[in-house]
């Protein structure tokens, strides 16, 4: 960004990039375009992205979540979250008489590949994450038996390896930038031989929604993330905003859970929102703030984003038709919908 100029009175400053990423604007279109195909319901394993204005939104569209693949009636479809599933998984589905629709970022696939790989060269992979997430249950299932989690630099003291020359590091996509080099730095210092993936793994949206906030985290005195608590990206921005020089940073997912006290003395206010979150949002904060005299905007751009993926190519096919084909194929009721 270039230099920000001073103005008198309250400011905010906006965050460029901001919200959506370019696999959940492909998680959520995918959703939107199978019920306009299908009709409702279409389940989904597990919410679609992490973020409760977008999951309320697709249930009054006849979207139904659930938790585990056993929860979807036999000759049904049921889409795979924007965070990827194992293998187990999609196994699950086909005796479940169901067809499927994946919805996985193109950037957690990749990390999926990179595990399968090197899992096929028998080298142990040290996979840097948070516990139960649900993008490292599916990157874990992928190779279990050769991956091991590391959450934090904390974690590396207890890492064990069968051989030092046949270790390599990957990563959950959405973790803080710099937290995750701390702990591969850890990790080199106790395998010196350790292999890094051949691309970063942690996604570009992540990356340059940290940057914009270190940019403004010097300047505001306090930063708003847009974002749900289940959601690592967002949670990482509140963090790097603290680490940035903002005195106070919070995750709301909605404006009217903003805090009046938080103002107390606050001259400039950051705004961000997580890769989940759609601009709705972010606007209706913008507005809380205005009507509280925080109304001169300024965008802090970190970087320029043009990345699009194409929609999952499951849409492509007569779903129904299929479900509906499983179920007498190999027997058993199933309630589809027409």
């Amino acid at each position: 960004m270039g230099r920000m100029t001073a103005s008198s009175g309250r400011r905010v400053l906006l965050a460029a990039p901001r919200g959506y990423c370019a696999g959940v604007d492909r998680a959520v279109i995918a959703v939107e375009k199978a019920l306009e195909q299908y009709g409702a319901p279409i389940y989904v394993r597990h919410e679609i992205v992490h973020n409760k204005y977008v999951v309320q939104t697709l249930e009054k569209k006849g979207a139904i979540f659930v938790e585990r693949t056993e929860e979807v009636p036999p000759g049904n479809i049921v889409m795979f979250s924007a965070h990827g599933v194992a293998p187990v998984v999609h196994e699950e589905a086909r005796q479940g008489r169901l067809a499927t629709i994946d919805a996985t970022c193109p950037l957690v696939t990749k990390v999926h590949k990179e595990a399968v790989r090197y899992a096929s060269e028998d080298y142990d992979i040290l996979l840097i994450g948070h516990e139960g997430h649900e993008e490292v249950i599916g990157t874990s299932g992928e190779a279990p038996d050769h991956i091991q989690l590391v959450d934090g630099p904390d974690d590396v003291d207890k890492v064990e390896v069968r051989d030092p020359s046949k270790v390599v590091w990957l990563s959950q996509t959405t973790l803080s930038v710099d937290e995750t080099m701390e702990t591969v730095d850890a990790l080199k210092t106790k395998f010196p031989g350790l292999v890094s993936p051949p691309s970063d793994d942690i996604c570009y949206a992540t990356q340059n929604r940290q940057l914009a906030v270190k940019q403004m985290g010097a300047e505001a005195e306090l930063v708003i993330v847009v974002g749900s608590r289940n959601s690592s990206n967002s949670k990482r921005l509140v963090e790097v905003a603290k680490l940035a020089g903002a005195r106070d940073a919070h995750l709301v997912d909605f404006a009217d859970e903003i805090d009046e006290s938080w103002l107390e003395g606050v001259t400039t206010v950051g705004v961000t929102s997580g890769a989940s979150v759609p601009e709705v949002l972010v606007e209706q904060v913008l507005e809380w703030l205005a009507e509280r005299g925080y109304d001169d905007v300024e965008l802090v751009r970190a970087a320029e984003e043009t990345i699009t993926f194409s929609l999952p190519k499951e849409l492509r096919r007569d779903l129904r038709e299929e479900a509906a084909a499983l179920v007498a194929e190999r027997g058993g009721s199933g309630t589809p919908a027409a």
